[in-house]
């Protein structure tokens, strides 16, 4: 019953979505506002399924997202590679990077498992810009100014023309949340699940910490990186400043309003988050200060998040069965 309400949610929210360039599609300012806001809800999802569900309090989600975006660029540029093409390998880059930071996280919990990957986080923005980013060709402190734009049988996406863009990145963020909601309704989520709320003893009963973790982080990783690629060829420029704390801190902002493990809390989050953040841009250095106050009250208001509250109003609207009268013959 849990996934399909999930299930019914993701269809909503989707549908909604697809139909706003209808009002919105003149305006190339919001149209580039939803863009951003399906791809942080790719990246913020995958982080809820990591850290929400599988209980591992990972870092490294923006490190993984800076990766897959460099990687493809770079792809594309150096090796020829249709954009198309480089994304995924990007992904898959990510995602071989993702599983031997997990390696060494298995034998961690906790506060240590964040400290690790947050130091990925932390050494990525040195490396790119030192003596082995220029090597690969990062552009070092300059970063990359010119990537050429995603080219799919000879029609380029180009962020002029944000309503095509646009639907691709809508299919790319409907397909991974596609995935997302079948690994959570898989015996993956339950195992997920089970290592999450008492690992030594789903452990007894067999289930290996070891496989499910690295497949959490594999999964995650790729997915991370490949959005990165479509951010990289959308936007045509990378620099480390998507290394600093505002990315950071706008996800964890993402995930709180949510709901942390309330799939698909995050694509909701994404919408409202960005949302708020442009709303909020003309105060310049006073709107953190005002979007951290919003988060504090939220938390206070709305610890499970939206889709947490959705979730406890469908319940109160359900009739109460009573177990006597199942009983009854």
């Amino acid at each position: 019953m849990e996934h399909k309400r999930t299930a019914i949610i993701l269809a909503v929210i989707w549908s909604i979505v697809a139909i706003l360039p209808l009002f919105f599609g003149s305006t190339n300012f919001i149209m580039h506002i939803l863009i951003i806001c399906l791809i942080w809800s790719v990246v913020a999802s995958c982080w809820d399924l990591i850290m929400g569900f599988a209980g591992i309090f990972s870092f490294g989600q923006v490190a993984f997202f800076v990766i897959g975006a460099y990687s493809s660029a770079i792809i594309s540029a150096r090796a020829g590679i249709p954009p198309i093409f480089a994304v995924f390998m990007a992904g898959i880059i990510s995602g071989l990077l993702g599983v031997l930071v997990g390696i060494p996280c298995l034998k961690l919990k906790g506060a240590y498992i964040a400290l690790v990957t947050f130091a990925v986080h932390m050494i990525l923005e040195p490396m790119l810009k030192g003596d082995i980013g220029r090597f690969i060709g990062t552009g070092g402190s300059r970063g990359i100014l010119t990537i050429e734009p995603m080219n799919i049988f000879g029609y380029a996406f180009t962020n002029s023309h944000p309503i095509p863009y646009f639907y691709l990145i809508l299919f790319v963020a409907v397909i991974c949340s596609a995935i997302i909601w079948l690994v959570i309704r898989s015996h993956w989520g339950a195992a997920f699940l089970a290592l999450k709320d008492a690992e030594d003893f789903a452990t007894c009963l067999g289930v290996s910490a070891f496989k499910y973790k690295l497949m959490v982080f594999a999964l995650t990783s790729f997915l991370t990186g490949m959005i990165g690629g479509f951010y990289a060829h959308y936007v045509g420029m990378l620099s480390t400043r998507m290394l600093g704390i505002d990315l950071f801190v706008t996800l964890m902002v993402i995930l709180v309003i949510g709901g942390v493990g309330k799939f698909p809390g995050a694509v909701i989050g994404a919408f409202i988050t960005v949302a708020i953040n442009e709303m909020l841009s003309p105060l310049g250095s006073y709107r953190p200060i005002i979007l951290g106050a919003m988060v504090v009250i939220l938390v206070l208001l709305l610890p499970d998040g939206i889709i947490g509250l959705i979730q406890k109003l469908v319940a109160k609207r359900e009739p109460m069965v009573s177990p006597l009268r199942n009983n009854q013959p």
